[in-house]
C-alpha cells in the first residue's frame, strides 16, 4: 500500500454467496485445500513406485515362484529367485521406490531369509493404503492404524508359534534346511547341501550365548565339476597355491608364520636415488641383498614355523632360498584370508620380521594343496585348526551362474539353521502364519469403532495377499484356495493349516514340516509395517542440487 492507495485483495479464488436474509456475500477458498491435495497426490505417486517395485517380485514368491533372468551392464547373466538378488542388481531412479530395495537388504542382513516375502507385504500393504487415502482417509491416521495392527499381528505370532526341539542327532534342523532348498538351484542335491549347513553352523555355533557368527563362516566357490562336489571343510581354505612348484604338498603339525611384512629388503625412505657406477658396487649390493633374505629366512626358521603366509609378494631369490631351507610357502594372501587364519589358527600377525617369535605361530593339523582334477586348479586347505570354531565351504559347478546361484541358496539355508539355534521357535509357512494373524487382526478391528477399524481391515487383507501369491504362483485358483484354508482355520482353530504349493495332498504344514523361524517372520511384519509409515508420511522428495519452486 502506497499513496494512500488500499491493497486490492486477489479474488480470483472467491465465489459469490448469499445468507438466509438474501444479502451477498463473497467467500474465499482456502488456499490450504488445494496443498493438502498435492500432498495427498504426492503421498499416492509415491505408493504406486513403490508398489511397481513389489510387482516385479511377486512372481518368485514361494517354492513355485518365477525366476528371473538379470543382465548386468557387462553382459553377465544371472538366473535366480532370490528377492534381494534381483532388487539389488535393479537400476531403480525413484527415490521412494529405492526404500524398498533397502526394505530387502535390511531382511537380508538382519535374518538371511524371506526376503522376497517381505517386498510383497510392503508392497500389498501401500495397495490397501492407497484404496483408503482414495475414500478420504488421512496417510497418517492409516499408518498409525497399521502400526497398531502389526502389534496385534505379532502378539498372535507369539501365540501360535511351536518348539522346535533340537536333539542330539539335528532332525528337525536337517529338516528345515532342506525345506529352505526345495524351491533353489540345489534341490537336486539338497541333503548334501542341508548336512552342510547344518555341519557349518553347529561348528561355529556358541550354544550358550544361542550366538552365530558368519564371520567365522567362509563360502567359496570354484567352477569345475558339480554341486555334488561341494565340500565342509573344518578350517579356512585359501585359494592360492604353493609359491614354487617344488614345494611339498602336504605339511603335518603346521606352525605357521603369518606375515604382513614385504619378503625383501628395507627401502630407504627417501627421495634420493642411488648410482650404480661399477661392477664392484653391484656385487655389494646384490650381496647386502642376499644376505638380508638369509637373515629374513633364518628368523622364520628360529622361530621354529614350519610353513610361511605372507600378505605380499617375493622375488624369484627369495623363493628359492624358501625352498633350499625347506620352507613351504604362499603369498598374495589377501587381508580377509590372513585375519580369518589368524582367527582359526591362533597366531599372530607380524608386522615386522623383527617381531616373529615362537609365541606369535599359528598351530593346525595339517596344510595340503588341493588340486582340481584336469583345470590344474590349486588351493590350499588348513584343517585341524587350534579354533575349531572355524569352518570353510567349497561350491563347486558346471559355471560361475550355477556356483553363485548355489552360494545364494547355501546362504538362505545357513541363515534358517542360524535362526533355529538362536531362537528355536517356529510359525508355519504355506502362509498360514499370515492367515492366523489376519483373522486376529481382523477380529480385533470389530472391537474398534470409527476410520481405525478401517486400517485393521486393510492390514488384514495385506497379510492375505501373502497366501494369495503363494496360491497364483502354484498356478491354483487363488482366491478359491486362500478362502478353503481361511474356513479351514476358523472351524478347525488349526493355524497350521497353509496353501499346498506342492501338491502334496495335505494342507498341515506342521506335518509337512513347512516352517519359517519365528524371529524370520516377525521382522518381515515390523519391517514391511516400518517401511509403508514411512512412506505414508513422505509428501515431498527434495533433491539436492536441483532448482525448487520455492
Amino acid at each position: 500500500m502506497s499513496g494512500g492507495q488500499m491493497a486490492i485483495p486477489d479474488l480470483s479464488n472467491a465465489v459469490m454467496a448469499q445468507d438466509e436474509m438474501g444479502r451477498p456475500l463473497i467467500i474465499v477458498r482456502d488456499q490450504g485445500t488445494k496443498q493438502r491435495a498435492h500432498g495427498i497426490e504426492a503421498v499416492k505417486s509415491h505408493i504406486l513406485a513403490a508398489k511397481s517395485v513389489a510387482s516385479i517380485v511377486r512372481t518368485s514368491l514361494g517354492p513355485r515362484g518365477m525366476d528371473k533372468i538379470l543382465i548386468s551392464q557387462d553382459g553377465d547373466i544371472t538366473v535366480t529367485n532370490d528377492g534381494a538378488t534381483i532388487l539389488s542388481q535393479m537400476q531403480v531412479e525413484n527415490q521412494i521406490a529405492k526404500l524398498l530395495v533397502e526394505l530387502s537388504r535390511s531382511q537380508d542382513e538382519e535374518i538371511g531369509d524371506g526376503t522376497t516375502g517381505v517386498v510383497v507385504l510392503a508392497g500389498a500393504l501401500l495397495e490397501q493404503a492407497y484404496e483408503l487415502i482414495d475414500r478420504g482417509i488421512h496417510p497418517i491416521r492409516i499408518a498409525n492404524g497399521y502400526e497398531d495392527a502389526c502389534q496385534v499381528a505379532i502378539k498372535e505370532l507369539d501365540r501360535i508359534a511351536d518348539e522346535v526341539p533340537l536333539d542330539s542327532d539335528n532332525a528337525n534342523l536337517l529338516r528345515a534346511a532342506r525345506t529352505s532348498l526345495g524351491s533353489k538351484v540345489v534341490s537336486e542335491s539338497k541333503d548334501l547341501y542341508a548336512q552342510i549347513a547344518v555341519d557349518a553352523v553347529l561348528g561355529v555355533a556358541d550354544r550358550e550365548r544361542k550366538d552365530v557368527d558368519f564371520e567365522l563362516i567362509k563360502v567359496m566357490g570354484k567352477t569345475g565339476g558339480s554341486l555334488r562336489d561341494s565340500v565342509l571343510v573344518k578350517g579356512v581354505i585359501i585359494d592360492k597355491e604353493m609359491s614354487h612348484p617344488q614345494m611339498p604338498r602336504t605339511v603335518e603339525d603346521a606352525k605357521i608364520a603369518i606375515l604382513t611384512c614385504p619378503f625383501e629388503p628395507p627401502k630407504p625412505k627417501t627421495k634420493h636415488k642411488l648410482d650404480i657406477t661399477s661392477v664392484e658396487e653391484f656385487k655389494k649390493l646384490q650381496e647386502y641383498e642376499q644376505e638380508t633374505f638369509r637373515g629374513m629366512v633364518q628368523r622364520i626358521k628360529d622361530s621354529g614355523a614350519n610353513f610361511v603366509v605372507c600378505q605380499w609378494g617375493f622375488d624369484d631369490e627369495a623363493n628359492h632360498l624358501l625352498l633350499q631351507n625347506k620352507l613351504p610357502a604362499i603369498r598374495w594372501v589377501g587381508g580377509p584370508e590372513i585375519e580369518l587364519l589368524a582367527m582359526a589358527t591362533q597366531g599372530r600377525i607380524v608386522a615386522r620380521f623383527e617381531d616373529l617369535n615362537a609365541d606369535k605361530l599359528g598351530e593346525a593339523g595339517s596344510i595340503r594343496e588341493l588340486e582340481f582334477g584336469t583345470t590344474q586348479d590349486r588351493m590350499i586347505v588348513v584343517e585341524n585348526c587350534a579354533n575349531p570354531r572355524t569352518v570353510s565351504i567349497l561350491v563347486r559347478g558346471s559355471n560361475d551362474m550355477i556356483v553363485e546361484e548355489a552360494k545364494r541358496a547355501l546362504h538362505d539355508s545357513l541363515c534358517v539353521v542360524r535362526n533355529l539355534v538362536r531362537d528355536n521357535r517356529v510359525v508355519y509357512g504355506g502362509g498360514a502364519a499370515e492367515i492366523a494373524a489376519s483373522l486376529a487382526v481382523s477380529d480385533e478391528a470389530d472391537q474398534h469403532a470409527g476410520i481405525d477399524q478401517y486400517a485393521y481391515r486393510a492390514f488384514a487383507k495385506a497379510l492375505d495377499s501373502i497366501p494369495l501369491t503363494l496360491a497364483e504362483n502354484s498356478g491354483m485358483n487363488a482366491i478359491e484356495a486362500l478362502s478353503d484354508v481361511k474356513s479351514k482355520q476358523v472351524t478347525s482353530k488349526m493355524s497350521q493349516l497353509g496353501i499346498d504349493c506342492l501338491g502334496s495332498g495335505s494342507n498341515d504344514m506342521k506335518k509337512l514340516f513347512v516352517i519359517d523361524p519365528l524371529i524370520g517372520k516377525r521382522q518381515q511384519f515390523l519391517l514391511a509395517t516400518q517401511l509403508t509409515r514411512m512412506i505414508l508420511k513422505i509428501n515431498t522428495v527434495i533433491v539436492s542440487g536441483e532448482p525448487s519452486e520455492f
